[in-house]
């Protein structure tokens, strides 16, 4: 878990001044017909919604925990990111996985092992959900910022 927590210590810190690198019309462009990376952007802030209450349930709630999966193409159609502001949206980002990293830093060892059904006949363990979430994070942001190094 340390180099969860510090990876994701790591992206709290240097992904806010990496987006001030750009203008808002840059992260405004939709990519392919798809979402554009201030949606992109948003999108992580609804993935880290989602996972900061799924991080806390599977700890205190029935095993195996039953993960909600949730609509996401709606969740960023329906919060426009495409209108907010960057730095609205970078706010909320930096916001919500400071306190993530909250949350993950104080799982007890041993409820690492706790069970949760993601569907279809599959689940996963507490610790491979957080790893999933930084997987998540990462290939997102690479398609914000390309493959330079974050």
């Amino acid at each position: 878990m340390r180099d969860i927590n510090e990876r994701l210590n790591y992206l709290i810190q240097s992904v806010p001044a990496k987006v001030k690198q750009y203008s808002e019309q840059e992260f405004s462009v939709r990519i392919e017909g798809r979402w554009s990376k201030k949606e992109i952007l948003g999108h992580l802030c609804d993935s880290a919604t989602n996972n900061h209450h799924r991080f806390i349930k599977i700890q205190f709630e029935k095993q195996p925990f039953v993960i909600v999966p949730y609509d996401q193409n709606n969740w960023v159609m329906i919060q426009d990111y495409q209108n907010m502001s960057l730095d609205e949206i970078i706010s909320l980002w930096t916001v919500l996985n400071r306190h993530i990293l909250r949350i993950i830093s104080r799982i007890p060892e041993e409820k690492l092992g706790y069970m949760c059904d993601i569907g279809d006949n599959k689940s996963m363990t507490l610790f491979e959900l957080v790893q999933d979430y930084l997987r998540h994070l990462e290939h997102h942001l690479k398609q914000i910022f390309g493959t330079s190094e974050l």
